[in-house]
């Protein structure tokens, strides 16, 4: 496959737990990858490096970036850092792979769209739903008109919040940031660009304890989210750190003829089900293989073996934030506001099959 694409790792709190054993794993599988250097501000975390066989470990993050051997940049800091950081590696012509979301800035999340868009390396962003073999089974069936015309949509991922870190809670935190960016990946992935966007947001929990401590809640913890596709289809997104439990599909499209629904949440599908107005029942394609969240790391990987772009691109990336930074403003000022970027979804079509008018989309501009 050509040459180890080396990566270096800035970031090794939890969510590193996911991406390296998972790089590991694919260079066992045959992808040629290996993480040469590993950063975080905590010194203490050498020792993680270490147990993972990492041969380098640095406090610095321009290090890794300026490091002649890395081809490829995994930012997992805090979200506060990825703009900054992204911005860096990019400059450097890196690769990058950036956890969610690529900026908590719209202007400096445009100026790194139009940076990838000349810098030597990809760019890819978190999350990685359209990777999943769910995902695209959805897509194959919507595309084919299997369900009609798509009218309505629902999303839904939320749980009681963590409380290991007050970040969630403060200005720059929630929930949307943290978990509606998966549904807003999903539908916009599968529907199309969203036109307008109106919300519901409040804090509904005002104290929380985080690290055993009490702390003011400074961010709206509780979501309603409704996307305007065009063409009268509508979805909604239900997300927030005040939902105990929930027993229902995290993705469900209605259509003129039919519906379709994601077993489980977009984040971890176990597959899906598919109802036909035609057939008159419903068919469950239960998946029980696993497929990881961290799968953005495969596609790059590969993508640089294969000289080709990833599957993602930045543009539905920056789509996705801004309609999560205007569902905030939505919920301040009570009104509908205008989406004014667009992107061009994914396809994954099978050999022969035609594409229903209501998926073939403009080009990103």
């Amino acid at each position: 496959m050509g040459k180890t694409v080396r990566l270096g790792v800035i970031g090794l709190g939890s969510v590193s737990e996911k991406y390296v054993p998972h790089i590991r794993a694919l260079n066992l599988e045959g992808n040629d990858c290996e993480v040469i250097i590993g950063c975080d501000v905590r010194p203490g975390k050498a020792e993680r490096a270490r147990g993972w066989g990492i041969p380098a470990f640095t406090t610095d993050h321009s290090e890794v970036i300026n490091h002649p051997d890395v081809d490829a940049v995994v930012i997992l800091t805090d979200m506060q850092s990825h703009g900054r950081i992204t911005r860096e590696a990019l400059l450097a012509g890196k690769h990058v792979l950036v956890e969610k979301p690529m900026s908590m800035d719209l202007n400096d999340a445009a100026e790194l769209v139009a940076l990838a868009k000349v810098s030597k390396g990809h760019l890819v962003c978190a999350p990685h739903v359209t990777l999943s073999p769910t995902y695209q089974a959805m897509w194959r069936h919507i595309a084919a008109g299997d369900i009609g015309r798509p009218l309505s949509a629902r999303g839904m991922y939320g749980w009681a919040g963590p409380d290991w870190d007050p970040f969630f809670y403060e200005p720059g935190g929630g929930p949307m940031y943290d978990l509606g960016v998966y549904n807003v990946t999903t539908l916009t992935g599968l529907i199309g660009p969203a036109k307008r966007v109106m919300a519901m947001t409040g804090i509904a929990i005002p104290e929380r304890i985080v690290n055993n401590q009490k702390m003011t809640v400074r961010t709206d913890d509780n979501f309603q989210l409704l996307l305007d596709f065009g063409n009268q289809c509508f979805g909604v997104v239900t997300t927030g750190f005040t939902i105990q439990r929930y027993d229902v599909a995290g993705i469900e499209i209605y259509g003129s003829d039919g519906t379709i629904n994601m077993l489980s949440d977009d984040w971890d599908p176990h597959g899906y089900k598919l109802w036909r107005n035609k057939d008159g029942f419903w068919q469950d394609h239960t998946d029980r293989n696993r497929w990881r969240w961290t799968d953005g790391i495969r596609d790059l990987i590969q993508a640089i073996h294969e000289g080709r772009k990833p599957v993602n691109s930045p543009e539905h990336a920056y789509h996705v934030l801004e309609i999560m930074a205007k569902s905030m403003e939505s919920g301040r000022l009570g009104q509908a506001l205008p989406i004014l970027s667009t992107f061009t979804p994914p396809r994954f079509d099978a050999v022969g099959q035609r594409v229903a008018p209501h998926l073939d989309h403009a080009p990103e501009i």
